[in-house]
């Protein structure tokens, strides 16, 4: 079988990378928090939404492209920064960017990437690109990454904010999983990691170093970069106007996957509310449970500007490496293409909180 059939469909995508992927690092890139019950959440959120389309609008064209911050993209959604690709494939958040250059799609890449962020932006370079930051114990450490990310031409900054201390993992716990990647993390093996810590144990030894970050930390991130600066993690109206408030361009409303706080909203559930509370002052995010060309119909028309895909390009990588990535892009832009046709919508423009009961 070669890496492109690794695969046939979006639909047997995960259940192939299941099998060809060892039980602990499956344990790690599927589990969640706890007894899991966010990570069902998010799909179940879909699940009770139903598309009312339309009908005889002239679908002969459609164009799915669009603005990403004002990065002129090809499709509305982005590769969500997840860590240590390398754990996935030897070349890592390398593979990773190319794939993702090559179908025009944004790539997020994590503080905690097995390649350094210079690495992986050489590796595509002019591509559209994120750099997801977690906070280090010491603010210079932090203001230190993102000067390296403006410098290799990162097009903005999400400050991961609903990790103050890592979640309680009991499947990867239970699997087994370390990391396993023979080299440092690729930003520096001095970085505050939460994915290096030990399991969980009682509370005070779980906290990190950054728990007690406050709004301000927004402030104080604006004043040492011209990148825009995203805010990952909300599920609340409040929280979001606050974000705006402190000079947040974009809002992502996300529960890291079900990996922190379990029972916590579904990402979709949250989303009108936040997107109602930014009232346009920025954009609007979504990540949580996204599979289907569907669900991005879904989350754009309930306000979402773009979607993150979390583990589905994970899933792709363990499945097929670099060749699988592209492959399961290239789907899911066939997949949503007809989506749209079938809704009646020729554009992103078009899509409206009306297709949506």
């Amino acid at each position: 079988m070669t890496e492109e059939a690794a695969f046939g469909s979006l639909g047997d995508l995960e259940e192939r990378a299941r099998q060809r992927t060892p039980a602990d690092l499956w344990a790690y890139v599927a589990g969640g928090s706890a007894e899991e019950r966010t990570v069902a959440a998010n799909r179940e959120a879909f699940g009770r939404r139903w598309l009312r389309p339309r009908v005889l609008r002239g679908v002969e064209s459609v164009d799915l492209r669009t603005e990403l911050l004002g990065r002129r993209v090809a499709v509305p959604w982005y590769l969500c920064p997840t860590a240590y690709h390398g754990d996935l494939l030897p070349e890592g958040e390398v593979a990773t960017a190319r794939a993702a250059a090559s179908a025009g799609c944004l790539a997020g890449f994590s503080t905690l990437s097995s390649f350094s962020l210079e690495e992986i932006a050489g590796s595509a370079p002019g591509s559209p690109r994120w750099f997801q930051l977690y906070l280090q114990p010491e603010f210079e450490a932090s203001a230190e990454l993102v000067r390296r990310a403006e410098r290799a031409a990162y097009d903005a900054i999400a400050l991961t904010v609903d990790v103050p201390l890592l979640g309680v993992r009991d499947r990867q716990a239970s699997g087994g999983f370390a990391i396993r990647t023979p080299r440092p993390a690729g930003n520096g093996p001095t970085l505050s990691s939460p994915a290096r810590e030990p399991l969980p144990g009682p509370p005070p030894r779980r906290l990190r170093a950054d728990a007690a970050a406050t709004w301000e930390m927004i402030d104080r991130l604006r004043a040492v970069t011209s990148l825009p600066l995203l805010v990952k993690g909300i599920l609340r109206g409040d929280d979001a106007r606050r974000a705006v408030e402190h000079g947040a361009r974009g809002v992502i409303v996300s529960n890291h996957g079900g990996r922190q706080l379990d029972g916590a909203l579904a990402a979709l559930d949250a989303l009108p509310e936040v997107v109602e509370a930014v009232g346009g002052r920025a954009e609007v995010y979504l990540e949580g449970g996204v599979r289907r060309g569907s669900d991005v119909l879904i989350a754009l028309a309930l306000g979402a500007h773009g979607v993150g895909l979390g583990r589905p390009p994970l899933w792709a990588l363990l499945a097929g490496g670099e060749e699988g990535l592209r492959r399961y892009l290239g789907l899911l832009e066939e997949e949503f293409l007809n989506v749209m046709a079938l809704a009646g919508c020729r554009s992103l423009s078009e899509i409206d909180r009306d297709l949506v009961v």
